[in-house]
């Protein structure tokens, strides 16, 4: 299988989902949300940190479930770049 490069708009993307996901834990352990996620410690880490930007749709799922977050909000945090939304 062939990997494109990502565009610059889904990295950004996938940093700000994992800065919304990185403050929903709040208190919580990353290791305590990975494993109640049913994904590795290491994986969460990815994600949060923007070194995982498109993470697999069923990961965000679980995610969402855990922390308590709609799955619409984290969609939105992904789609909508707040410097668009500072331009008008």
């Amino acid at each position: 299988m062939v990997r494109h490069p990502l565009a610059p708009e889904q990295i950004e993307a996938g940093r700000r989902l994992g800065a919304a996901l990185r403050s929903a834990r709040a208190g919580r352990s990353p290791v305590e949300v990975a494993l109640a996620a049913e994904i590795s410690p290491e994986t969460l880490r990815k994600i949060e940190t923007g070194r995982l930007p498109t993470p697999a749709f069923g990961t965000i799922v679980r995610l969402s479930e855990v922390l308590g977050v709609p799955l619409p909000d984290l969609a939105t945090v992904w789609r909508t770049d707040p410097a668009l939304s500072n331009a008008s």
